[in-house]
């Protein structure tokens, strides 16, 4: 039989009511909420009763996206299942922080709401967008956004999908030039141009923060964003790369895989993670896992 990852979601499927479920339904799930509600109170009436407006916000989104994503891998566990590695996609990679034991529930907690106020400060400061493409190869996309000013690729999804960085007056441009190559890109609903050097003050005021945070050796493995391969080195360095640099998804995966995984499970907000690994790898098996009915298939 092979390995089991676990696979933490990032920002963009957050919803109203997320995470109420599994608080309601597990009590690791639900130390996890009271966690984060003693350190930031509000947090969990924000994820079950917060609009969608709010937690698009991304000083909200991050510390909410987190909380459900931690809450759901610790009740995976609580049913006894044991994962072998994990990764998480962006903002998903704090959470694996915490479930690797790389850092306690309650620094990564803290790192991931000081993570989300720099980011939201750095993406009002350097207005973006942020837009996906699809039908083309990643190459062809590089090429497309080396003729743009300020444009770079930043999600390397699957061989399918590629996300792309710019500034807001080149979008239409952008669009334009993707649908000239036969290929289709489309404006993602996020507030900012995440993963690219419109993140660098972001990434800067994230490693000053870090400073002061201690970080431990993990217990399985954590593959990076940055490297797509497990921690090793300088862990604070990873964590600030991440911010500014392209999340390496695919290569992440395909990792994985080499090093034996044959099960993903999605713990957190949606099913993007679960959909592009079905893309990258149709041989291994992917679930996701957010409420209650997902958990009892686990059993």
């Amino acid at each position: 039989m092979g390995k089991i990852a676990l696979i933490f979601s990032g920002q963009g499927a957050q919803y109203t009511g997320m995470g109420k479920e599994i608080c309601e339904n597990s009590k690791a799930a639900k130390a996890v909420f009271d966690m984060a509600d003693s350190i930031r109170p509000n947090t969990s009436n924000q994820c079950f009763n917060g609009d969608i407006s709010e937690l698009s916000i991304t000083a909200n989104t991050q510390p909410c996206v987190f909380t459900v994503d931690l809450a759901v891998a610790r009740a995976v566990e609580e049913l006894g299942i044991k994962a072998d590695c994990v990764s998480g996609f962006s903002l998903g990679e704090i959470a694996a922080l915490a479930f690797s034991g790389m850092l306690s529930d309650e620094e990564a907690f803290k790192l991931v709401c000081k993570r989300g106020e720099l980011m939201d400060k750095a993406a009002k400061a350097n207005p973006g967008a942020m837009l996906a493409v699809m039908k083309l190869p990643a190459d062809e996309i590089e090429k497309i956004c080396s003729q743009f000013e300020d444009t770079y690729p930043v999600n390397y999804n699957s061989p399918a999908q590629t996300v792309v960085a710019t500034k807001e007056e080149n979008v239409d441009a952008l669009i334009e030039a993707f649908s000239n190559a036969k290929g289709r890109a489309k404006r993602l609903a996020v507030s900012g141009a995440f993963h690219s050097p419109f993140m660098a003050e972001a990434a800067e005021g994230l490693m000053e923060y870090m400073e002061k945070v201690e970080f431990n050796e993990p217990s399985i493995p954590l593959y990076s964003n940055y490297t797509a391969k497990p921690y090793e080195g300088d862990y604070k360095a990873l964590v600030k790369a991440q911010v500014e640099n392209p999340v390496k998804w695919q290569t992440i995966v395909e990792n994985m895989v080499s090093d034996g995984v044959d099960t993903f499970i999605e713990v957190g907000v949606g099913k993007t993670l679960t959909g592009l690994v079905k893309r990258i790898d149709g041989n291994v098996k992917a679930i996701k896992v957010e409420n209650v009915a997902d958990l009892e298939q686990l059993k």
